[in-house]
C-alpha cells in the first residue's frame, strides 16, 4: 500500500502532473482530424520527458557513467587530490561558518579515510565559483582539521572554478611539491571527465570514485516508473557530463 501511494502521489505533483496534462492534451489533439501530426509530436516529446523522469532510466544511464572506473581495493599514491563540487560560505557549521554541499562532503569522507590509511597529504582543489558561494578548498580544509587531519598534511588550491582548472592548477602544485602518484577522489559520475582533464595536463592519476548516486545491481520495482525530479536531475547530469567530456576530448 505504501508503494502504491507513492506511485499515485507522483502523478499529482510536479513533474508528474505536467506529464499527465500533456498526455491528455495530445489525446485531445488526436481527436481532431487536422491535429493528428501535432498530437503525435507532442505525445512523443512527452513520452521522452517522462522516461527521463523515471528512476528506471536514471539507474541505467547513471550506472553506465559511474561504472567507468572502479576504486582499487589497495590504492597506492603519494598524495590524494579531492575535487570540489560546491559550498556555501554563510551556512552555520559545528566549528564555524561555511559548509560543503552534499557531493563534495561525500568525497571528503572518502578522502579522509584514504588519508588515514596511507598517511599522505590531501590536496584540496576548488575556489569560489560565484559571489554567493563559498571558497571550497578553504572550507574543506577547516573540516579536515576538525576531523583530525594534521595541518601539514593539507594542501589547498583555491583558484579553480571548473574541472579543467582543477586539473591545471593542481598539476602545478604537484610539480612544486615533487608529488607524482596522485589518487584522485571525486564523484563517480564526474570521474571520467576528471581523469581526462588531468591526462591533458600530463598527470596520470589513480581514480578513486566516491559519492555514488545509484545502485550498480538494481532490482526492478514498479515505483521506479513513477516520474521524479531526482531521476530527471540524474539523467540531466549524465547528459551534461557526456557533453562536457566530448568538449574536453575534442574541442579544448
Amino acid at each position: 500500500m505504501v508503494y502504491l501511494l507513492k506511485f499515485g502521489a507522483s502523478w499529482i505533483l510536479p513533474p508528474g502532473i505536467f506529464i499527465l496534462a500533456f498526455f491528455v492534451l495530445s489525446w485531445w489533439l488526436y481527436q481532431k482530424r487536422r491535429e493528428k501530426k501535432a498530437a503525435c509530436i507532442l505525445f512523443s516529446l512527452t513520452f521522452v520527458f517522462y522516461l527521463l523522469c523515471t528512476g528506471w532510466l536514471a539507474e541505467k544511464t547513471m550506472g553506465w557513467l559511474e561504472s567507468a572506473y572502479e576504486p582499487s581495493a589497495n590504492p597506492q599514491g603519494d598524495v590524494i587530490i579531492m575535487l570540489g563540487g560546491g559550498a556555501y560560505d554563510d551556512t552555520p557549521d559545528v566549528d564555524g561558518s561555511g559548509t560543503l554541499c552534499a557531493s563534495p562532503a561525500s568525497r571528503l569522507l572518502a578522502a579522509v579515510r584514504l588519508q588515514r590509511r596511507l598517511d599522505v597529504p590531501i590536496l584540496l582543489s576548488g575556489g569560489q565559483v560565484y559571489e554567493d558561494t563559498g571558497a571550497e578548498a578553504k572550507i574543506a580544509r577547516r573540516v579536515l582539521m576538525s576531523l583530525g587531519v594534521p595541518e601539514d598534511k593539507i594542501l589547498t588550491e583555491t583558484k579553480s572554478i571548473n574541472t579543467s582548472q582543477n586539473a591545471r592548477f593542481s598539476a602545478e602544485i604537484l610539480r612544486e611539491q615533487g608529488l607524482s602518484h596522485p589518487i584522485l577522489v571525486t564523484s563517480a559520475f564526474h570521474m571520467k571527465r576528471s581523469v581526462l582533464n588531468f591526462a591533458k595536463q600530463g598527470v596520470e592519476v589513480e581514480p578513486f570514485p566516491a559519492d555514488y548516486m545509484v545502485s550498480h545491481h538494481p532490482v526492478f520495482h514498479y515505483t521506479k516508473l513513477r516520474p521524479q525530479t531526482e531521476a530527471l536531475l540524474d539523467n540531466v547530469t549524465v547528459l551534461q557530463e557526456t557533453l562536457r567530456t566530448f568538449v574536453t576530448r575534442y574541442l579544448e
